[in-house]
Parts: C-alpha cells; structure tokens; sequence
C-alpha cells in the first residue's frame, strides 16, 4: 500500500467513513456520497466531482474532511451509473453542462438541498477540475443559502461574458498549478483583477512545476509537495470561514 505521509493513498472499501446517498433533481436519479464528522462537526464542506465523475478520488476526500471534523457531502452531477471511462465521454459530459449552465446549478443546488436536508447548516463548496470551475459557477449566480466560501483546485477559473460575480459574494481559494497547461495563467490573472474590481476577498496560491490535475493521488501528475500545501491552506480557509 503505497503512503503520503498523513494520507493512505489506497483505502480498501471497508476502510470508508461515509455512505452512498440517493436523491434526485427534477426526476434524475442521482448518487452522493457523504460523511459524517468525527467528533463536534466544525461545519461542512459541498464537494463537486472532477469529469470523472463521482469517484474513490472524491470519496477519499470525503472521509479525510470528514475525519478533520467536518460533515462532508460530495455531489453527483451526472446521474447515478453514469461514471464515464473514456475521454471523449468525459469531454461530452462535461460539455453537457457548460452548453446548460442554468441546469448546472441546479444540480449543484439539489445536492445542497439534500445536504441540508440531512443537518448540514453553513457550508464552503469545493471542487476538484471541472468541479473547480462548477463551483465558480455557483458563486456567480449569487444561489445557494449559508454558503461561506468557495475553494476550486486546478479548476477552470474563465467568467463566461454574460456573467460576474456579485458583490456579496463569500470568499474565494484557488489552488493552481504553475505549470498547468490546460488552464493557463493568463486566466488566473482576470481572475484576479475581476475578483479585485468587484470588492471580494479571495486568495489564490500558483505552485511551480504542477500540471493540471495536480492533487489525483497515483496520477503521473501527481505532486506531492502542491498537494500538501494546497491542502494545507484549503485547511486554514475552512477554519476561517466556518
């Protein structure tokens, strides 16, 4: 069993802390997963999914939240069963929902409706590649009650023309890879200068030598060092704004 230091990379299935979550959105069958937190609940995190899909990589983020203290409900956005393999039908899933932003939300929103509706008060949303740049989506439409703070790691991060993000929008974490490829650092500094105009607290950290996708353990690109100090700070901004 390969190991990172604070983190088994390889949990056998009976070693997860959570459980499979059915519930719906305007009749689509879908499929979360959610962890409850060791001890006194901090508060709790939304996770959404990369375009894999909801996987054992957002489940092992699940219990490691869930086991720092926090109720932790990662999201499906795709439908229950439907986990692409392939690349092109990841590339179509995903291209599904950016053609259909407004139907996005709304599976963004179902799923924090069922959080709620299992205890779970203020929330940070969080989100891993394409779940990164679904959770900037919801922070410019201005929905979704008791939300304290956005985090996307190695995520989309470009603001379609039609949209912006509202004055009272709670704050923003992005963790990027210096070397990504994929989403270049030109899109990192709009970011910024539009977060800045727009008056909202955010921060974000640029680790040298990470490619997209960074933070997937046994992936070959993999980093470990960007992992752990993302982390890291994901860990401190929960503190902050929970």
């Amino acid at each position: 069993m390969k190991k990172l230091g604070w983190l088994v990379m390889a949990l056998p299935l009976s070693a997860m802390a959570g459980e499979v979550v059915d519930y719906s959105s305007n009749g689509m069958a879908l499929e979360g997963y959610y962890a409850a937190a060791e001890g006194d609940a901090k508060g709790a995190v939304i996770l959404i999914h990369d375009w894999d899909g909801l996987t054992g990589y957002e489940q092992k983020r699940v219990d490691m939240l869930s086991s720092m203290g926090y109720n932790t409900f990662a999201v499906d956005l795709y439908g229950k069963g439907n986990r692409p393999i392939d690349t092109n039908a990841k590339k179509a899933e995903v291209g599904k929902l950016y053609k259909d932003r407004e139907k996005m939300r709304t599976l963004i929103l179902a799923g924090l409706d069922k959080a709620r509706e299992m205890g779970v008060e203020d929330v940070v949303v969080a989100g891993y590649c394409f779940g990164g740049a679904a959770t900037l989506e919801l922070a410019r439409s201005g929905k979704g009650s008791g939300i304290n703070g956005y985090a996307t790691f190695h995520g989309g991060l470009s603001t379609p023309n039609d949209q912006s993000y509202p004055k009272n929008t709670a704050p923003i974490f992005v963790s990027h890879g210096g070397a990504d490829s994929s989403i270049p650092m030109s899109d990192v500094a709009d970011l910024s200068e539009e977060l800045e105009v727009a008056g909202i607290p955010y921060l974000i950290e640029v680790y040298s030598g990470a490619p997209h996708a960074f933070t997937v353990f046994e992936s070959p690109r993999y980093r470990e060092v960007a992992d752990k100090r993302s982390w890291a700070t994901f860990t401190g901004f929960l503190e902050e704004n929970l």
